[in-house]
């Protein structure tokens, strides 16, 4: 089952730690990929540690892209994108895996990290009896298309939008 987490609101990511929170509540395994999300610690990676290996979150991307004083080349981002979507492969053949999040592919895909073909080959195999979850804003079509459910978060109201910066514990 492919479930797809996007929108312009906050909670995509946040939703697919709650699925995986579901599954490992009925003692599978769950593992999220990031493809954007660089090396600062967010609260989520400390409670995933604590979890055990049944739960793991692995932050294959080296933050945001262009945007809050990135100075890396798109080079490096596409490099760290293409290693995540190999990982992905590497581990959903592992059968390991109850669920896999792919979480800011939507993202990876719209910055021209990765393209919706090869996503959509790497998952063209993904066993009808475990869950993939893709996420991040501006879904392509074609994972719409792909997704057996598609929830969009709509940002209503956000105080970044008044100036105010992340808050630990609800951002990050």
């Amino acid at each position: 089952m492919i479930l797809l987490f996007t929108g312009d609101g906050k909670g995509k990511t946040t939703a697919a730690i709650g699925q995986m929170a579901r599954v490992a509540g009925r003692g599978k395994a769950a593992l999220m990929v990031q493809f954007i999300k660089g090396p600062w610690v967010a609260g989520e990676d400390d409670f995933a540690r604590s979890l055990g290996p049944q739960f793991e979150i692995r932050k294959m991307g080296l933050g945001f892209v262009g945007i809050l004083g990135d100075t890396l080349p798109i080079a490096a981002h596409r490099a760290a994108a293409r290693l995540a979507l190999d990982a992905f492969i590497r581990e959903e053949r592992s059968g390991k895996w109850h669920l896999i999040v792919l979480d800011e592919v939507n993202v990876a895909v719209s910055l021209g990290l990765v393209t919706a073909a090869e996503v959509l080959a790497a998952i063209r195999d993904f066993p009808e009896d475990r869950i993939l979850v893709l996420t991040g804003r501006a879904a392509p079509r074609e994972f719409i298309d792909a997704a057996d459910l598609v929830t969009e978060m709509k940002e209503i109201k956000h105080p970044f939008r008044e100036g105010k910066g992340a808050v630990p514990t609800v951002e990050f």
